[in-house]
């Protein structure tokens, strides 16, 4: 009797005893490292601009008479593009020669009455003095003569200034005066921007100047010429972000640009990836652990996760770049990562897009 109450009790106890159960695999949203994540090529538009654009003025005020150009139109250095009255600078130029015959006029004068005193000095019939003042006289009439010289020189100068002529080989992109427009000295008239060295101006967001360092290749495309492509290289990076739109200001030269190029057309410019082997990964796959950017790789077979360091590139409104720590046919967890461990099982849930 005694032992039959004791077994009922060992039955009655492990009855009441939970049975420990195995927890399932939590599911994870895994990516596969392959083409489809492949990091694409960054592509930029911007605008075809000319790498040297210069405003052109007057170097004197006065009253424009006659503009001999229009927007569009292709000019030679030496080139007059637009001319001012130039009644006042003719006669300033006039006046400033009258006194340079005049002044010449009076160096001959001095010079001839210096020779009479030093003959007369010789003989005894002048003091020193006389010769002295007579000698004066003559350095004087001297510096008058290139004072005046030097005048004329600039009045004609100034006569000269009164046709605007173009400072380079170009075409005029901007008109800003009109016959009978009074301007200052060196207000904006015209604008020639050169044609033998064009590029394409791109403003960058800051996800993708990583993308284009100064030198970087390029291949460019217009919109208005979708099937032929040129060659360029990144030839200016701002150093600093503009303070309205927050973006880099970028300027991309154009190698081979032919005749069918024009200022202003529309491009869109492709970077090649930074590193042969970059991949592009969901944001949430990267995750920083003991100061190392790390993704979380699951092993197929098993299922269990292991922390990967990495070295990523730029951040992109799409993704990060990853350029090295990953092979093509790794199993990279997408969403969650800050809460797994090593060696946790998980169960992958495949994801066809980054």
């Amino acid at each position: 009797m005694r032992v039959f109450l004791t077994m009922s009790f060992l039955l009655l106890t492990a009855c009441e005893q939970e049975v420990a159960i195995s927890p399932k695999p939590r599911p994870a949203e895994i990516v596969e490292v392959g083409e489809r994540t492949r990091a694409a090529p960054t592509v930029l538009v911007g605008e075809v601009r000319s790498r040297y654009e210069s405003a052109q003025g007057f170097r004197i005020p006065g009253k424009i008479v006659q503009r001999l150009v229009e927007r569009g139109a292709v000019v030679r250095k030496g080139q007059v593009l637009a001319k001012l009255d130039d009644k006042d600078t003719s006669l300033s130029a006039s006046s400033a020669q009258a006194e340079l015959h005049a002044a010449e006029a009076d160096l001959a004068l001095a010079q001839a009455e210096l020779e009479r005193q030093r003959s007369l000095f010789q003989r005894k019939f002048v003091s020193a003095q006389a010769l002295d003042i007579q000698e004066a006289k003559f350095k004087s009439a001297q510096a008058r003569v290139k004072q005046t010289t030097a005048d004329a020189a600039v009045r004609s100068n100034q006569s000269r200034y009164t046709q605007l002529q173009a400072d380079r080989d170009g075409v005029v992109t901007e008109i800003r005066a009109e016959p009978g427009q009074v301007v200052e000295a060196g207000e904006v008239v015209a604008r020639i921007a050169a044609t033998d060295s064009l590029e394409v101006a791109i403003s960058a967001p800051e996800s993708h100047i990583g993308g284009a360092a100064l030198g970087a290749a390029a291949e460019i495309k217009l919109w208005a010429l979708p099937s032929k492509v040129y060659r360029g290289s990144v030839r200016e990076v701002a150093p600093a972000a503009d303070s309205v739109t927050r973006t880099f200001q970028m300027r991309v030269a154009l190698a081979d640009a032919d005749a069918a190029v024009h200022l202003g057309m529309t491009a869109g410019v492709r970077f090649e990836a930074a590193a042969d082997q970059a991949w592009l990964l969901p944001s949430t796959a990267v995750t920083q652990r003991d100061g190392q950017a790390v993704v979380w790789v699951v092993e197929p077979a098993t299922g269990a996760v292991t922390p990967r360091p990495v070295q990523t590139g730029p951040f992109r409104e799409d993704g990060t770049i990853v350029n090295q720590g990953l092979q093509s046919g790794d199993w990279v967890v997408a969403v969650g990562a800050q809460t797994l461990v090593p060696g946790q099982i998980v169960q992958p849930v495949r994801r066809e897009r980054p």
